[in-house]
């Protein structure tokens, strides 16, 4: 069996991504969490990574508070960029393939349609810059690196970075009978954590490189997303569509966070769900959906 390193196991992606590559049922798995690495430091992530010997390094690790970012940007940058590299050099070290999760955010939002890879990075708020960094980073250290940007992950295990997770808040206030504000200004590609983890598994398994998008299919409003949510759910609370503007936050959001793919079906046969059908997916395992 191929072994391969997840760092950042813990994580909403990361908890994914190791039950999806043991499901695989072709890959030894190793799930280092932040107790067993400190990817800020070299010679930890060295350490840590040269005795196992592994195919592929996912690194899940990440400063994913967007907001807090803004503030701490020394350690969002520590972690993204800093970290990304480390984590690239002790692979390429040690025989591995790296493979870097980054994110949505390193786009502008100034596009009217989903991004694809080929489409021009521009972020506009730290968090995004620091995982650009990181990409840039990676790509200079590992030639034959993969990086996969996900958007809007939804997970079963949560996101505990940033508090949780946007459908199981919006449908515990619903079914506290509490009325609901969503934006209805910023486009997403809702992504069911199990679904990107799967497609991340079969790149791996295709020695895929270079940079690839892994969302589920169509994009909506993050209002659009949480009425779909009740709906299936067949809660009944008022949703208010309104604009961004009426919550401010420290750091910028691009209108436009959605993304596609021109390599993941094309070239490595992988489809993903549409996300109507990944969320219907998600509320079912959750038992949120009326028997």
């Amino acid at each position: 069996m191929d072994r391969v390193v997840v760092i950042g196991s813990s994580g909403q992606l990361g908890h994914d991504l190791v039950d999806e590559l043991r499901a695989a049922g072709r890959f030894e798995v190793i799930a280092l969490d932040h107790s067993q690495i400190e990817c800020t430091d070299l010679a930890s992530t060295r350490a840590a990574l040269r005795p196992l010997k592994a195919r592929a390094v996912i690194n899940c690790a990440a400063f994913v508070r967007v907001d807090d970012c803004e503030s701490q940007a020394s350690e969002a940058f520590a972690v993204n960029a800093i970290g990304a590299l480390n984590v690239a050099r002790a692979a390429a070290e040690s025989g591995a393939r790296c493979v870097y999760i980054s994110t949505d955010y390193v786009f502008d939002g100034a596009k009217d349609s989903p991004y694809l890879e080929t489409d021009a990075t521009a972020p506009i708020n730290v968090y995004g810059a620091s995982k650009l960094a990181g990409e840039h980073l990676v790509r200079q250290t590992a030639a034959d690196g993969l990086i996969v940007r996900v958007a809007s992950l939804f997970g079963k295990s949560g996101a505990r970075g940033k508090g949780g997770n946007f459908i199981e808040t919006i449908v515990a206030k619903a079914r506290r009978g509490e009325a609901l504000k969503v934006i209805d200004d910023i486009k997403i590609s809702p992504t069911y954590g199990r679904d990107a983890a799967r497609a991340i598994v079969q790149l791996v398994a295709a020695n895929a490189s270079g940079i690839v998008h892994a969302a589920n299919s169509g994009d909506c409003t993050w209002f659009e997303f949480a009425k779909t949510a009740l709906e299936l759910c067949q809660l009944t609370a008022p949703v208010e569509a309104v604009p961004s503007a009426q919550f401010p936050t420290p750091a910028r959001r691009a209108k436009n966070s959605a993304l596609a793919s021109a390599r993941l079906q094309p070239e490595f046969k992988i489809a993903m769900p549409h996300w109507r059908d990944a969320l219907r997916t998600y509320l079912g395992e959750k038992g949120h959906l009326p028997s």
